[in-house]
């Protein structure tokens, strides 16, 4: 089966007063505001399907525009391109959730799913009322995702009584065309692997060296086979291009210059507040800050841009080309390229890179 690529939409422009500003705050961790730009994800959506991609994430938080709303724009801006539309268990009921679900795969000739999402960040979710531990969140997804596969199917009426949802009656108007790819999911946890394998048709592995992503790949495979169902494999790949290696790794350097610059200059308050770095600080690993404008949270936004950039496949086309071509032989079948799109050189190289990665020669010999 030929390589799934896909790009991201968003639903507003990165901010930066010029492309090589908005190059750079891409790596950046995203602020809480982000305004809703129509032209924007219409364009990007289309540039993305001309560029010769096949789909595209729309991606979620607490404060941003609504990504069901954001991925039916980039539907009816496209005609060939599939949106995964990232959708976080718990802000609304299972059966609300599959109706949108099911009438965005019928307006858009099957070309949508959910990328389903626990939430990495115990404050994130709470801004949306949800006030539960990721533990009991994990256990909520079980039976969310339970019903809303069964109501989805269910000919007649459907009674649930559960732990989180109790449903009477209930029976969808409408169903996603046969066989279409609804649900992804992500987590690395071994709660996530399972729902996956009992879930989804998709699942997002994390960013990790290759023997490292060949091991979770069949970990999370066979716990598929143990369900009698298959998974898609979909890893996520930073991407910095330049027409040389070379010169890639000078862009590098600038982007991560530039980043650290911006992000920590006279703005720097605005990407203090980011839900990247609420989730570093539960975890533990950045070091505690506030969201004012202090060394301690101007320490954790430059670790976050050094962590970002720490593993992008960096190089001319044929030369990232060649490392994506490493996943695809380890088992990966859709693989998030993330790199910022700015100027009409980056679209240069963007499709050199899928034309690269479309040419079936060097698969062969990886082989």
């Amino acid at each position: 089966m030929e390589l799934e690529l896909r790009g991201g939409v968003r639903a507003a422009p990165v901010a930066g007063r010029t492309p090589a500003e908005r190059q750079a705050l891409r790596w950046a961790p995203d602020p809480r505001e982000r305004t809703a730009d129509p032209a924007h994800i219409a364009r990007t959506a289309r540039e993305l399907e001309e560029d010769g991609l096949d789909s595209a994430l729309v991606v979620q938080s607490s404060s941003w525009p609504d990504p069901w709303a954001v991925a039916g724009w980039a539907l009816a801006a496209t005609t060939r391109l599939r949106i995964a539309a990232a959708h976080r268990i718990g802000t609304t009921s299972p059966t609300a959730a599959a109706r949108t679900l099911a009438t965005l795969d019928r307006l858009s000739g099957g070309r949508i799913s959910a990328h389903l999402i626990i939430g990495s960040s115990d404050a994130d979710v709470a801004r949306d009322g949800d006030t539960l531990p990721k533990a009991e969140r994990y256990r909520r997804a079980d039976e969310y995702l339970s019903l809303l596969t069964r109501y989805l199917a269910a000919e007649d009426d459907l009674d649930h009584h559960g732990e989180y949802y109790t449903v009477r009656a209930a029976r969808s108007g409408l169903r996603p065309h046969p066989g279409s790819e609804l649900l992804s999911f992500g987590g690395s946890s071994p709660a996530g692997v399972d729902l996956a394998a009992r879930y989804a048709q998709v699942y997002a592995v994390p960013p990790r060296p290759l023997p490292d992503t060949r091991l979770r790949i069949a970990a999370a495979r066979a716990a598929a086979t143990r369900h009698g169902r298959t998974l898609r494999i979909w890893r996520h790949v930073t991407v910095v291009l330049a027409d040389t290696d070379t010169a890639a790794q000078q862009h590098l350097r600038r982007l991560r210059r530039d980043a650290l610059r911006l992000a920590t200059g006279p703005d720097a308050a605005r990407y203090h507040d980011a839900v990247a770095l609420d989730r570093d600080r539960e975890r533990g690993t950045a070091d505690p800050g506030t969201a004012d404008r202090d060394p301690a949270a101007a320490t954790q936004v430059a670790a976050y841009i050094r962590r970002s950039l720490a593993g992008a496949y960096t190089g001319s086309p044929a030369t990232v080309a060649a490392r994506i071509n490493l996943l695809r032989s380890a088992g990966v079948d859709i693989v998030q390229l993330d790199l910022p799109v700015e100027t009409d050189h980056d679209r240069a190289l963007r499709r050199a890179l899928v034309a690269q990665l479309r040419d079936p020669a060097p698969l062969r010999r990886a082989w």
